[in-house]
């Protein structure tokens, strides 16, 4: 017969696994934030101005913002994760000359479906893989006064002169695909340390215009974007 001690101590075993914190499970929200960090990985095509000379493409430095993240369990398994920041502005230079050619500011917001192959419940430690769609919009486009002075001394053979010239430049807004991992490591049933980084395939066009000719030329930003910071759920 079982003794009255064996059942009080399966019963104590009992309630302690059910007092256990649950960590995310379906119906849940995950509010995520950070420093985020766009590190573009750039390639783009060379230049021909006014068809006059080449010149080897451009370069998009990196920045930082603050990340912002909200996901929504739809299972214990599966997550619907929506990526917004503040705005990320980057420098633009010219390969191979030193010259810096603008800057542009973008917001990149990303949906993505996130699977836990462990399931999001039981353990601190919770890592996340996932894929999704990217939209890219540019805006605050400007061309740097280094640029206009080398497009006058480029184009002096067609005006008979090298002053500056005035430009603007353009971006066209891009979709594209995503790919995204991450974990949280759970403190508490509320708050969880987080890191992730996420793969985006940015392609945009760009134009310089000027009174002289308009200069198209595709630039594939393609950056990885790393992110350190807390997670709330709610």
């Amino acid at each position: 017969m079982i003794s009255r001690k064996l059942i009080l101590a399966a019963a104590v075993a009992a309630a302690s696994l059910s007092a256990l914190p649950v960590h995310a499970e379906q119906g849940d929200w995950i509010f995520r934030a950070g420093a985020a960090n766009v590190d573009p990985d750039t390639d783009s095509d060379e230049i021909d101005v006014a068809g006059l000379v080449t010149l080897d493409g451009v370069d998009v430095d990196d920045d930082t913002q603050l990340g912002l993240t909200v996901t929504y369990m739809l299972t214990d398994i599966f997550a619907l994760e929506l990526l917004a920041a503040t705005p990320f502005e980057h420098d633009i230079s010219v390969n191979g000359v030193g010259i810096e050619a603008g800057s542009t500011k973008h917001l990149p917001p990303t949906l993505t479906v996130l699977w836990y192959p462990f399931g999001a419940k039981d353990s601190k430690f919770q890592p996340y893989i996932g894929a999704g769609i990217n939209y890219t919009y540019f805006w605050d486009e400007e061309v740097d006064s280094e640029l206009e002075a080398a497009l006058g001394v480029i184009t002096e053979p067609v005006t008979g002169s090298t002053d500056p010239v005035p430009a603007d430049l353009d971006l066209d807004d891009s979709w594209g695909f995503s790919a995204r991992a991450g974990f949280d490591y759970w403190i508490n049933d509320k708050w969880a340390v987080n890191a992730g980084v996420w793969w985006i395939d940015i392609d945009t066009e760009a134009t310089i215009e000027t009174e002289l000719a308009d200069v198209k030329f595709d630039v594939e930003i393609d950056p990885w974007v790393y992110m350190v910071g807390v997670a709330y759920k709610f």
